[in-house]
C-alpha cells in the first residue's frame, strides 16, 4: 500500500493543485500488507436504482441498519427528504450526495459493509501494486476523469477495469471506505488486515472523481477532507461482503 519516496518526488515535480500536493505525504511510507480473509467486492459502484430499493424498504426508518453515530446523525435530519437529490439522478448512475453514514446503513441492509482501505486498494491495484486499476500509465480513455462535466452510468469504461474486473475504481464517483484517516497511520499500520485508526474526524475516500486529475485517480491516493456527515456530487461508494 501507499507510495515510496521516488513516486512522491515525481508527483511533486508535476503541476498539480496545492491541495493535491498536500495530500501526497499521507501515502507514505509504502508498506506491505497481508489480507488474511477473502471478500467479495461489488464490480459496480452502488447506483441510484439499487439505493432506491433501500429507501423503498424503509431503510431510513429501520434502526437495525444504522450505527449509533449514524442514527444520531439521522435523528437530526428531515428523513422524508433523504436521500438528497443529486445531479444525474438516474437508475444506472452512481448514488452520490450521500453521507458516509447513509452508505454504511445501505451496506448493512445489503448484508455487507464498506471496504477497508486495504481491501479497496488491493481490489484496485492487485498483487503488483499497479498505479491505476488498468496499469502503471495514466490513460484518459479508461475512466470518467479528465475534463468530465458529470457522472456516467456505471460500467461505461470496460477498458478501465481492475485486475478483478471492478469498474470505475478510477474516476466517475470517488468512494467512501470504512477507515478513519490517521495521517501517521501508514507508519504504524499492522501488517495484517489493517482497518485504520480509532475514531478520528475524517473518513478516507478513494479513486478520484469525474473531472479530477491523474494524481487523485491513482489507486494509492488518499483523499481526506470530509467527515462522515458530509456528502456531495463527487462521492459514492461500493460494497464488500465477507
Amino acid at each position: 500500500m501507499g507510495s515510496d519516496a521516488a513516486d512522491i518526488g515525481k508527483l511533486k515535480a508535476s503541476d498539480f493543485p496545492g491541495f493535491v500536493q498536500a495530500q501526497f505525504a499521507y501515502e507514505q511510507p509504502a508498506h506491505e500488507v497481508r489480507l488474511t480473509k477473502g471478500y467479495w467486492l461489488d464490480i459496480y459502484e452502488a447506483t441510484n436504482g439499487s439505493f432506491q430499493a433501500f429507501v423503498d424498504a424503509g431503510g431510513y426508518k429501520n434502526r437495525t441498519y444504522w450505527s449509533e453515530a449514524g442514527w444520531q446523525w439521522l435523528s437530526g435530519q428531515f428523513v422524508d427528504q433523504l436521500p438528497q437529490f443529486c445531479q444525474e439522478n438516474l437508475p444506472d448512475y452512481p448514488r452520490v450526495c450521500v453521507t458516509w453514514y447513509e452508505a454504511e446503513a445501505y451496506a448493512a441492509w445489503r448484508g455487507g459493509r464498506l471496504p477497508t482501505e486495504a481491501e479497496w486498494e488491493y481490489a484496485a491495484r492487485g498483487p503488483d501494486s499497479l498505479v491505476y486499476p488498468w496499469g502503471n500509465e495514466f490513460d484518459p480513455l479508461r475512466g470518467n476523469i479528465l475534463d468530465s462535466k458529470g457522472l456516467k452510468p456505471v460500467g461505461s469504461y470496460p477498458s478501465g477495469v481492475s485486475w478483478i474486473g471492478a469498474y470505475d475504481m478510477a474516476g466517475n464517483a470517488m468512494e467512501w471506505v470504512q477507515d478513519w484517516l490517521g495521517t501517521a497511520y501508514y507508519g504504524q499500520s499492522p501488517a495484517e488486515d489493517p482497518a485504520g485508526p480509532a475514531d478520528v474526524q475524517i473518513k478516507v475516500e478513494k479513486g478520484g472523481w469525474w473531472g479530477s486529475n491523474p494524481a487523485i485517480t491513482r489507486s494509492a491516493h488518499r483523499h481526506f477532507t470530509d467527515p462522515p456527515d458530509y456528502g456531495d456530487h463527487h462521492i459514492g461508494f461500493r460494497i464488500v461482503s465477507d
